[in-house]
């Protein structure tokens, strides 16, 4: 029997603005995460896709995707990956619709700066036409909710709704059963000009579905991340390293260094007199001496000595001497008093 080929569209064409300064220099899927890159944890989401399945990423890139496509060759040779180029931020549609070469059959959508926890192993015998994963809120105002009816299909999708009934809010991870549908669905919204601040949102395109009569269903999820933003960013670090992402017992192993679990340090960092932890990712060939640094994330070839760090994200190649403070440095940045 012929496998079936899941097709996984990824956009991360955005400028990732609210992750500045670190998205001048790399794309926001590059920012560091728990010893990894947030683009590692939103791979390893899918190891519980069907192994009758065969995946193909669609990668939706922008201006620093070759970057992407770097990594991806160094660290994910086995994956088949399609890149295709979203010069013009005009939405989430608009960069399914760009990608609309590769896709055919059953895919999936999922955002880069998202990461979920959820079983995908269903979508083996799923026949719903599109899948939304959920997860309820207290507040879901300031996010896209799901309408249900009673027989537990959606209805509907609203974006930033003024009340408090519905909150079942879309978590970024869509399925639909043919990716066909969908770009005769995105089409059609062109078409109307059904826009929100001159982009054109997916949950558009799914209404449109949903009016022809598309049967859509829900997964809860309890477990969602996100990575949009340096706050959101430390603090997917910390629930990361506390749920196995962490290397305390090598990292207890290093002489005149206290560690305060959960901490990651890469083997190359060179530490020396120093408190690390809890909640703290060092990179590659950082370098830390006399220094206290919780609740942060250094990537690359940072230097930090005679400091007191704390709920920081410092970029590649930073150097920072002789302060007590809460930084947020992008790449080859430096700070001395």
């Amino acid at each position: 029997m012929e496998k079936k080929t899941l097709k996984i569209a990824v956009p991360m064409a955005g400028l990732g603005t609210r992750m500045r300064p670190h998205t001048w220099s790399k794309p926001k899927p590059l920012v560091s995460l728990a010893g990894r890159t947030v683009l590692d944890y939103v791979l390893e989401q899918f190891q519980s896709v069907p192994k009758s399945m065969d995946v193909e990423y669609i990668f939706i890139i922008g201006p620093q995707g070759e970057q992407v496509k770097e990594y991806m060759e160094t660290h994910h040779p086995d994956k088949k990956v399609h890149y295709v180029l979203q010069a013009e931020m005009r939405g989430q549609s608009d960069a399914i619709w760009q990608a609309r070469e590769h896709l055919t059959g059953p895919m999936l959508m999922v955002f880069s700066d998202t990461l979920i926890e959820t079983d995908f192993s269903f979508l083996e015998n799923e026949t719903a036409d599109a899948v939304a994963w959920v997860k309820p809120v207290p507040d879901p105002r300031r996010f896209g909710v799901v309408e249900v009816n009673e027989q537990g299909r959606v209805t509907r999708l609203i974006e930033k709704p003024q009340d408090m009934k519905n909150n079942l809010v879309v978590v970024g991870s869509y399925y639909f059963r043919s990716a066909e549908q969908l770009l005769c669905a995105i089409e059609e919204q062109m078409k109307r000009q059904v826009m929100l601040k001159n982009e054109f949102f997916l949950a558009d395109a799914v209404n449109i579905l949903l009016e022809r009569g598309a049967v859509m269903t829900t997964r809860k999820v309890e477990v969602w991340l996100d990575a949009g933003t340096p706050e959101s960013v430390l603090e997917a670090n910390r629930y990361l390293l506390e749920h196995g992402r962490d290397n305390c017992k090598e990292a207890a192993c290093r002489p005149g260094v206290t560690i305060i679990p959960p901490v990651f340090i890469h083997p190359s960092a060179e530490i020396e007199a120093s408190v690390i932890g809890p909640n703290v990712s060092i990179g590659p060939d950082c370098v830390l001496k006399q220094a206290i640094v919780s609740n942060s994330i250094l990537e690359e070839g940072t230097t930090v000595e005679q400091m007191i760090l704390e709920r920081s994200l410092l970029g590649r190649y930073v150097q920072l001497r002789g302060q007590s403070v809460r930084l947020n440095l992008g790449d080859q940045s430096w700070a001395v008093s």
